[in-house]
């Protein structure tokens, strides 16, 4: 009997819990069946004593509890007393059944493998542009998208503060089948290290340089201070036209498309901030939470929202 009970509890506390448990039902169980007569005699006419507790003149009768409730209780404590021994809830004894909640949600996922491993096991074989092209497959690829990135991306996919939208063309690591799966599969890590060391003075003439480069209002005069800074520090990743590289995720600078912009912040002062601060993004790869082959089918999702107006 030994595989009836396991160690998640010292031997004092299941104990305790049993003790507790079993005890609080025959504790209850003993009021009722003590309870369950009067010793209140109806006169010769039938009437009852009454309690003497009364409440808007409604009187209390002192009657016994009526057969059928009673023996509905007992059923009660016959059937929790069944449940007991059967399920896990008496401390560490896990019960006849060996029933447990990690064995069940097991249980169902081996079922839905077994019912959609095959259906995405035919999606996986589809190139990607042609199963974006699928709706009935994307309706499917949606869900999925919507149980385990929109918590980042959003639901519309939109993205938001430090989470790129995948809506657009402006893609960090670029948006071709490919490199989508590469996303998705292996995960990304973008670091855009500080610069305080540059000075405040440098900070801010480039910081109105990287708005020069998207057409944005600056000022002219440190704009072209901070260009020296930028090709020296910047255009290594950047590029030196600012258009950025895919390769390191280096975000374009000449879109107008800013990753880290607040809501009511300016541009400037964003950029500002990423230049002070540095910036840390972390996409975890997917691979391992959803298979092989629903990261296919949400590279396929990924990659047609670029066409969706």
């Amino acid at each position: 009997m030994s595989n009836l009970w396991d160690d998640s509890l010292s031997g004092f506390w299941s104990a305790w819990i049993i003790l507790i448990t079993l005890g609080s039902i025959a504790f209850a169980f003993w009021i009722l069946y003590a309870n369950r007569k009067t010793d209140k005699v109806p006169d010769a006419e039938g009437n009852v004593e009454t309690t003497g507790h009364a409440a808007d003149e409604i009187e209390e009768y002192d009657n016994p509890l009526p057969r059928w409730w009673f023996q509905l209780y007992v059923a009660t404590v016959v059937f929790s007393l069944g449940y007991l021994l059967l399920y896990p809830g008496l401390g560490n004894f896990t019960g006849l059944l060996g029933w447990t909640q990690e064995g069940q949600w097991e249980q169902e996922v081996a079922r839905a493998e077994e019912r959609f491993s095959p259906i995405f096991a035919q999606y996986e074989e589809i190139p990607i542009p042609e199963l974006a092209q699928d709706a009935e497959a994307m309706r499917v690829a949606g869900r999925i998208f919507q149980n385990n990135c929109a918590v980042c991306h959003g639901a519309n996919a939109q993205g938001g503060y430090g989470f790129p939208d995948l809506t657009d063309e402006e893609w960090l690591y670029g948006g071709e089948p490919e490199q989508i799966l590469t996303t998705l599969v292996r995960g990304r890590n973008g670091l855009m290290p500080s610069w305080q060391q540059l000075g405040e003075e440098n900070i801010e003439n480039v910081a109105n340089h990287v708005l020069s480069l998207s057409g944005l209002e600056h000022d002219a005069e440190r704009a072209e201070l901070g260009s020296a800074v930028y090709t020296s520090v910047c255009a290594a990743c950047h590029g030196p036209d600012g258009t950025g590289t895919q390769a390191l995720g280096a975000p374009n600078l000449t879109n107008d498309s800013w990753l880290y912009l607040a809501p009511g912040q300016s541009v400037l002062d964003s950029v500002r901030q990423t230049l002070r601060n540095g910036r840390n993004g972390h996409m975890p790869a997917q691979e391992a939470y959803i298979g092989e082959e629903r990261v296919h089918l949400v590279a396929a999702y990924i990659y047609s929202l670029r066409d969706r107006d």
